[in-house]
């Protein structure tokens, strides 16, 4: 019961903020199974991979509703996107092999860390932070792609919280950024699942209602609730102010940071 009521939970909190954020919720669901999965006393070398595969899972059709309303609005940028198609898989798929070897110590800190340096950028951002005033393109944008595929895989995140930075960086409108990030959410929750699927395959400490890395049982609970509440987080993100959303985006992911930090210890 305590499994199921913090689970659903968990399904409205990561579906709005999937909307709002355009994270695919992966920043509430890995911290929340973590800390579910040691409740249910699962052994420590599967619980953080559990958690980051099973948020995977998750974000397939979260992200892809999020993307089906962002698009209604016309705040995509598809030919970002686009370009993204091959570059952004590629890096899933070498986050995948790397998640067959890694420890759950080292996905935690890649998680922390990732986590603090995005919130405090968004958190203290100036118009003046700025890389450039256009996106790059050519070889630049296909490293990014490799590069956001890569760590959000790892971190069991739909990739918002990257190409939020990445963006945003170059003078995108927040509102686009978020946008655009619930179509590389998809890019990622795809294949990122199969992979965690293939590594966590045969392993002998998964929880009861697991095929690899993924576990069905959250996935059932939460998918019908996330898919229900994703629209009315994208109704508010239209709402809110470019700096107020970027500073909501920065206290939420210190927070998130400050969780996984204190699990290290």
């Amino acid at each position: 019961m305590m499994f199921a009521g913090a689970t659903v939970l968990g399904g409205v909190v990561s579906g709005f903020l999937a909307g709002v954020f355009g994270i695919g919720g992966g920043a509430v669901l890995v911290p929340m199974f973590y800390q579910i999965l040691g409740m249910l006393q699962v052994d420590d070398s599967v619980r953080m991979h559990v958690a980051v595969g099973t948020s995977l899972a998750i974000i397939v059709p979260t992200s892809l509703r999020s993307f089906q309303a962002h698009y209604k609005r016309g705040a995509v940028d598809m030919s970002l996107l686009r370009s993204f198609l091959f570059p952004v898989p590629a890096g899933v798929v070498l986050a995948s092999l790397t998640a067959a070897y890694i420890s759950s110590e080292g996905l935690r800190i890649i998680f922390t860390v990732t986590m603090v340096v995005v919130g405090l950028r968004l958190l203290f951002n100036r118009e003046s932070w700025r890389l450039g005033s256009t996106v790059p393109g050519g070889a630049a944008r296909v490293l990014t792609g490799g590069l956001i595929g890569y760590f959000s895989t790892l971190m069991g995140i739909g990739g918002g919280i990257m190409n939020n930075t990445f963006m945003t960086l170059y003078g995108r409108p927040m509102h686009q950024a978020v946008a655009t990030s619930s179509g590389v959410g998809v890019l990622i929750a795809v294949p990122g699942t199969l992979g965690y699927i293939w590594a966590g395959w045969g392993e002998p400490f998964l929880p009861p209602g697991s095929t690899g890395f993924v576990n069905w049982i959250g996935l059932a609970l939460i998918i019908p609730i996330a898919l229900v509440v994703t629209p009315l987080g994208v109704r508010v993100a239209h709402a809110l102010s470019k700096r107020k959303l970027e500073v909501a985006f920065g206290l939420f992911a210190l927070a998130v940071s400050l969780r996984f930090f204190i699990s290290l210890f």
